[in-house]
């Protein structure tokens, strides 16, 4: 049984249709020699919508990230973004195209301030766009996206601050900052309050709700429930490698079949 549901619910209410499709899985599917991950995945995510993939360890949310990204090949299956097959493309060429991620674990340059880490993320990602510019005129511009990308997920205050003196709370959301550097239609965060302490993860709650909402999709890959009904607008549930419901917060929540497979309750 699925608790998929032909309407949205975001934490302010219920919308009545869902938007347009950015991204669409089909029948996805990743093996690692004998070992299948993924059985089969189908999920939509609809544009500028917070979606939401839970499920227990060994679920294969991770590797789903991976196989939407281009870490890894799927098995079989399709995936279309924007209306493109991208099921063959490079991560480099997907990222270009506007998918970009964050990852379990941090992934910056710790002796590098927040403003060098976000101007790096921006040399390797935009500079076919400045490529115009002289070097001068290039790095100021680079440095001025980096402030405003800084700002946009509050961290404007640390620019001169080396990433490795920051709070973990504050180096995810510096990793949030870096990935925007691409300007992703998509941004997948992938267990972005793992280790923040209850603050942080509320704090991260309104960067999304009060930041990000309605201006970039979120994939989001979360273990913290509070954080996931906090911010979803649709849930995705996987189970041994397949969907085992998706639809509007509420209706997963009281998904009989979702309760006694991940949340343990009857």
């Amino acid at each position: 049984m699925s608790a998929s549901a032909t309407t949205s619910q975001s934490p302010g209410g219920t919308s009545p249709a869902l938007p347009p499709t950015l991204l669409e899985i089909r029948e996805l599917t990743k093996s690692f020699g004998a070992h299948s991950v993924l059985k089969g995945v189908d999920l939509k995510v609809g544009t500028n919508t917070v979606h939401a993939i839970i499920g227990p360890n060994g679920a294969g949310k991770t590797t789903l990230v991976n196989v939407i990204t281009g870490v890894h090949r799927p098995s079989g299956g399709a995936i279309t973004f924007a209306g493109e097959d991208v099921t063959d493309l490079e991560v480099h060429h997907r990222a270009r195209r506007g998918l970009a991620r964050t990852f379990q674990m941090t992934n910056l340059f710790g002796d590098l301030t927040a403003q060098e880490n976000v101007e790096v993320a921006l040399a390797g990602t935009r500079r076919h766009r400045l490529a115009r510019l002289d070097a001068v005129t290039r790095a100021e511009a680079e440095a001025t996206s980096a402030s405003g990308l800084l700002q946009s997920v509050g961290l404007q205050w640390a620019e001169a601050v080396k990433a490795d003196v920051l709070s973990h709370g504050d180096q995810r959301l510096l990793e949030v900052a870096v990935a925007l550097a691409a300007w992703p239609r998509l941004l997948l965060l992938d267990e972005p309050s793992a280790g923040m302490s209850p603050a942080e993860t509320r704090a991260f709650i309104g960067l999304v709700n009060t930041r990000l909402r309605g201006k970039v999709t979120i994939v989001l890959i979360e273990h913290d429930m509070a954080v996931v009904m906090g911010t979803a607008d649709r849930i995705c549930v996987l189970a041994d490698g397949a969907v085992l419901a998706d639809g509007a917060p509420q209706d997963i929540m009281q998904n009989p079949f979702v309760r006694e497979a991940y949340l343990g309750r009857a």
